[in-house]
């Protein structure tokens, strides 16, 4: 099944909004996550719903589609709909995907939809070969490869304390810093190697070099006491004897 897009719509514009939102309709593998006449309510959208597609007016009340374009911290692919040509310079050094003059015609909206895809499909064959790497490099050099946000990190496997699990997240703790990435904590258990490191609990994972206390329910490693899962126990117990 092709990946469905969530688009959001922001212009003051009646006749735009609805042009716009006839040309999503075309196209199965878009959907409209909201429509928004100003910027304030765009940004009330934001926080409920994970936006692929930001088509934004450029000339807005009181807040422009770039000053808020260069609010976002982690922006999705933006493409400008304005009825003037003299932004385009200044909406391009925002890295936009595209900037497309009014009246907008179906090819060209189509065009830049396109070039949105084009793009998610190079950042995904990029972040493939990168980790198909880091896992190669993992094996040689006792480390896992990382990406949060826009970041790398290679964490050496001395230096990772434990491993939280936050739903669709997780946080490695290392002695360095605590570092927020996009896994699952199941896949984490898989990539890790068994001899240093043990899943304690559905939400933790730690180091076995860097065990400190076990007390009765309770796991101590680097000054933080950590829950014992009832089911992780006695392969824990089982694991330290070995030791």
């Amino acid at each position: 099944m092709a990946e469905i897009l969530k688009v959001l719509l922001v212009d003051d514009e009646f006749h735009a909004r609805k042009l716009l939102s006839e040309y999503i309709s075309k196209l199965p593998f878009l959907e409209i996550a909201g429509i928004s006449l100003n910027i304030f309510e765009a940004m009330n959208i934001f926080k409920e719903e994970k936006i692929d597609i930001l088509l934004l007016d450029i000339q807005m009340p009181e807040i422009s589609g770039l000053e808020f374009a260069r609010s976002l911290k982690n922006p999705p692919s933006i493409i400008f709909t304005t009825a003037y040509s003299e932004y385009a310079v200044e909406s391009y050094e925002l890295d936009v995907v595209d900037y497309l003059l009014k009246p907008i015609a179906f090819p060209r909206f189509l065009q830049a939809i396109n070039k949105v895809i084009e793009k998610r499909n190079r950042i995904h064959n990029t972040y493939q070969v990168a980790q198909t790497s880091a896992r190669a490099e993992e094996i040689e050099d006792n480390s896992i490869a990382m990406k949060s946000g826009h970041k790398y990190y290679k964490i050496n496997y001395t230096d990772l304390l434990y491993i939280e699990g936050q739903m669709e997240y997780v946080t490695l703790h290392t002695v360095k810093e605590k570092i927020m990435v996009l896994a699952s904590l199941k896949g984490l258990e898989e990539r890790l190697p068994v001899n240093k490191f043990i899943r304690i609990h559905k939400s933790y994972i730690v180091s076995v070099k860097h065990l400190e206390l076990i007390d009765k329910n309770f796991l101590h490693i680097a000054g933080k006491k950590l829950p014992i899962g009832r089911s992780f126990k006695e392969e824990l117990l089982r694991r330290l004897e070995k030791m």
